[in-house]
């Protein structure tokens, strides 16, 4: 006969938080009410990922930006505990933003210059004049339209293919495989060989411009492979980082913040009806706070021990730090839930923060403020042609957005 236990029974440990974690159906502007709960009551507490490990996740504004500061912390995928997002292929190093310096800062240098603001402010015209294009399309074709097809995906497409150098004609290709790159259930063959194809043929590309150079990004970076700064392979892997980085995550903040204003008709009409150029920049780093399109967190490994928020994080362990919550941090954002245009909104982390930060921003910002200063103004009635519930947004997908978007006026 077994023995009986007396004594007090040990109580069971809570499970840890899986992460990532689901959306309210009802609020898909709104970061999961797992990671408000948490930012409230455990700020930095551990989750479990797909496989089993448990990094921290850190869910405040200020810890954030200290961490993403802190030399300490890597965003190489090599480094011991690095938290993975996918079963291989999601992982992979992706260009020098999965780098430390000092080589992430030297490869980063290389093309620098295309995407300081003064060069970037030279190429408004240019944006303009694709917007007000595709704007004239809108209006002449048949309703209602798909607006991420018409016009959210052309217009970062048509803006990087003309920076490096990529036949637009070839656009289908490119945004075929960069979707299957991104898409949470591709499996990791699916993903290597999205990547491999659109790899080739950048790398194709870049022989051409070796031997031909151009006015283009593509050659400056073949310049760099002649002067024996980097070979073939990690050009090819500079202008896919640059293709991808370039037209994904600008085309998904396009439909993403047309659809967040359709749903908030007092700004859109305050958006729509201004001329102060000064509310429309506003309104795209509002909508930067407010929205997310990185949804699944950056993801660090430490390479030492550091303190934070109370905590020591040993080194070997991971980090997530989910900006779609830091940018709801009522310490910083007052009623963060809230989409208030007027609001200064600057201090969001939607480009991170640190020397890994959005080496693009100045050319997303750019873009969105073309866009947003330009498609109400010039369609004064547009609306959904449907429901809110009819519209798929991208919970399948490392970048988050729509898949369509349906619009009529």
């Amino acid at each position: 006969m077994a023995d009986t236990l007396t004594g007090p029974v040990p109580e069971t440990p809570d499970p840890l938080p899986e992460f990532p974690m689901p959306r309210a159906a009802r609020c898909p502007f709104d970061p999961p009410p797992a990671l408000k709960e948490l930012q409230e009551r455990a700020p930095l507490t551990k989750v479990r990922l797909w496989d089993g490990s448990e990094p921290w996740l850190v869910t405040r504004h200020a810890d954030q930006r200290a961490l993403l500061g802190d030399p300490r912390v890597s965003a190489d995928t090599d480094t011991p505990g690095y938290p993975p997002k996918a079963d291989g292929g999601g992982d992979s190093k992706f260009g020098f933003i999965m780098l430390d310096d000092p080589e992430h800062a030297r490869l980063r240098r290389m093309v620098t210059a295309p995407f300081a603001i003064k060069r970037v402010e030279a190429l408004r015209p240019v944006v303009q004049n694709i917007v007000d294009g595709l704007v004239d399309e809108l209006l002449a074709g048949p309703k209602p339209v798909d607006l991420v097809e018409a016009f959210a995906l052309p217009i970062p497409s048509l803006v990087i293919c003309e920076l490096l150098g990529v036949p637009y004609d070839d656009h289908a290709f490119f945004q075929d495989n960069t979707k299957t790159m991104v898409h949470r259930d591709a499996t990791p063959e699916q993903r290597r060989q999205a990547s491999g194809e659109i790899a080739v043929y950048l790398g194709g590309l870049i022989g051409k411009r070796l031997a031909d150079p151009q006015d283009d990004l593509l050659s400056g970076i073949a310049g760099r492979v002649r002067a024996g700064e980097i070979d073939h392979r990690q050009a090819t892997e500079m202008a896919l980082l640059l293709l991808f980085a370039g037209h994904e995550t600008t085309a998904n903040m396009i439909a993403l913040g047309t659809l967040a204003l359709l749903q908030n008709p007092d700004q859109l009409a305050l958006l729509r009806d201004t001329d102060d150029p000064k509310l429309v920049v506003s309104a795209v780093e509002e909508l930067l706070r407010y929205l997310n399109i990185t949804h699944l967190g950056r993801r660090r490994a430490v390479t030492a021990d550091i303190e934070i928020g109370g905590q020591v994080i040993r080194a070997g362990e991971g980090l997530i730090m989910v900006n779609e919550i830091a940018n709801r941090d009522p310490e910083v954002f007052p009623d963060p839930d809230r989409l208030d245009i007027t609001r200064d909104a600057r201090r969001h982390v939607a480009f991170s923060f640190g020397v890994h930060q959005c080496l693009g921003q100045p050319l997303a910002r750019m873009e969105l403020q073309v866009v947003y200063g330009t498609l109400y103004r010039r369609i004064p009635t547009l609306r959904l042609a449907g429901s809110l519930d009819e519209v798929r947004f991208k919970d399948d997908a490392f970048i988050y957005g729509v898949h369509s978007l349906p619009v009529t006026w």
